[in-house]
C-alpha cells in the first residue's frame, strides 16, 4: 500500500523531503503566528469561533463563523453578544448579555458601585433558550470579566460548516489532509 510513496520518498532524496517537511513546518508557523497576532490585536485568545449549536437562533445559526474583540476599556451592556468560557468547560458558549452588575469588593461581599467599578457581574441567555444560563455556570453565580472570550463583531454565515463536519466526521479530516498531501506531490511531479 505505502509501497509506491516509499519509493517516491527514495527517489526525491534526503534533501528534498527534508525540504518538504521545513516547508510544511514553516506554512504552520505561519499560521500560528497570525492567529496570535489576530489574539493580540483582538485581546481575546480565541479571535474567531464557530457556533455550534442552535441556541442563539434566529441571530445566529448552527456553523456561523464569529468574529471577537474584547476590548479592555470597554464594559459589556444588556444586549451585547457575547461568547464565555467557565473552568473546567472545553467549548465556550454564545449567548446574549442578559442582566449586568457593576460591584465592588468588601468585607461585607460586593456592594453595588458606579460603571467605573473594577468588577462587572454578567448574566447571559441563548435567544431560542427560555431560561438564563445560571445552570451552565457550574456553581457560579454570576460571569465575570475573566469568564468572557470575546463580545462578536461580525459573522459569515455557515462558514464553520468545515469545522463542524472534520468533527463529527474525524475520517473527513483524514482525507482531506491526504488529499492535500497527494495533490502537493502530484504538483512536484
Amino acid at each position: 500500500m505505502f509501497a509506491d510513496e516509499l519509493k517516491t520518498l527514495r527517489r526525491l532524496g534526503f534533501r528534498h523531503v527534508l525540504l518538504q517537511v521545513l516547508n510544511f513546518m514553516s506554512v504552520l508557523a505561519s499560521g500560528f503566528m497570525m492567529w496570535k497576532g489576530l489574539g493580540l490585536l483582538t485581546n481575546t485568545e480565541s479571535p474567531i469561533v464557530v457556533v455550534l449549536s442552535g441556541s442563539m437562533e434566529p441571530a445566529f445559526y448552527r456553523g456561523d463563523l464569529l468574529f471577537l474583540t474584547n476590548p479592555a476599556s470597554q464594559r459589556y451592556k444588556v444586549g451585547d453578544i457575547t461568547v464565555y468560557k467557565i473552568p473546567g468547560a472545553d467549548i465556550p458558549i454564545v449567548h446574549r448579555v442578559l442582566e449586568t452588575h457593576d460591584v465592588v469588593s468588601n468585607e461585607k461581599g460586593l456592594v453595588a458601585a458606579s460603571p467605573l467599578a473594577q468588577r462587572q457581574l454578567l448574566l447571559t441567555k441563548g435567544d431560542n433558550n427560555h431560561i438564563d444560563d445560571l445552570e451552565l455556570y457550574q456553581g457560579l453565580e454570576w460571569l465575570e470579566r475573566r469568564h468572557i472570550v470575546g463580545k462578536v463583531r461580525g459573522f459569515l454565515p455557515y462558514v464553520g460548516y468545515v469545522t463542524i463536519a472534520m468533527n463529527d466526521f474525524p475520517q473527513l479530516k483524514y482525507a482531506l489532509l491526504g488529499g492535500l498531501g497527494l495533490l502537493a506531490l502530484i504538483q512536484r511531479e
